[in-house]
């Protein structure tokens, strides 16, 4: 029997979703409209809405809905918000962002997820989003400043110049720490206060490419 898609939709909010406190409607709204099983590798359509982080290739994952649905409501972004996000993956959570801001970049390492994603976004007719294939740990360089960054993969340590590409206001998510205990935090410069820190939640998630702990010599 064929899946309903639309029903599963529904059930993906209202069962998983909305009950790990994702409240706001513009979140929940853009989850329940975007076509998640068009972003998912063929052979894991069916597997679409379930609480599975899903197999992407490169030893990367798509995140679970309910931790994608955190991501969007932490970053509670504007209409006019102008957004970074590093680590395009399926290009999911980019159409999400491009639903909720005005205007997103997205930056992968891997060319085929680029080409992939590119390819969904389109056919989802998504506009505000550009993707691009670069290094964001260690060589990319933005032209302008963000209201809002995401990272959707780990990082051992957080690469202090992310900060300096914030807009003044903005805020940065990222999921950092040692596997397989990760937390996921929101991060504002204040000014000569530092940085402020909130943390959102625990999870796992692949490491970033060059944002890998540094291995650990035994004697």
């Amino acid at each position: 029997m064929a899946m309903n898609f639309e029903q599963a939709r529904v059930n993906m909010v209202e069962s998983q979703v909305r009950p790990w406190d994702v409240l706001d409607s513009r979140v929940l709204d853009i989850i329940g409209r975007i076509q998640r099983e068009d972003f998912v590798a063929p052979a894991h359509r069916q597997l679409a809405f379930a609480d599975l982080c899903l197999p992407l290739g490169h030893g990367e994952v798509m995140m679970k809905p309910v931790v994608e649905g955190r991501v969007l409501q932490a970053m509670d972004l504007n209409p006019s918000d102008q957004v970074l996000e590093i680590g395009t993956g399926s290009g999911y959570l980019c159409a999400c962002l491009a639903g909720l801001a005005a205007q997103v970049t997205s930056l992968d390492i891997h060319a085929d997820f680029t080409a992939a994603a590119q390819q969904r976004l389109r056919d989802a007719g998504v506009a505000n989003a550009e993707l691009c294939t670069a290094d964001a740990v260690r060589a990319w360089q933005p032209t302008q400043k963000y209201d809002a960054i995401v990272a959707t993969g780990a990082v051992a340590q957080l690469p202090g110049r992310w900060l300096e590409w914030l807009a003044p206001g903005g805020r940065l998510l990222v999921i950092r720490g040692q596997s397989p205990v990760q937390q996921a935090a929101l991060l504002t410069p204040a000014g000569s206060e530092g940085v402020r820190e909130q943390t959102l939640f625990e999870t796992d998630l692949p490491y970033l490419r060059y944002a890998e702990p540094v291995p650990a010599f035994v004697f």
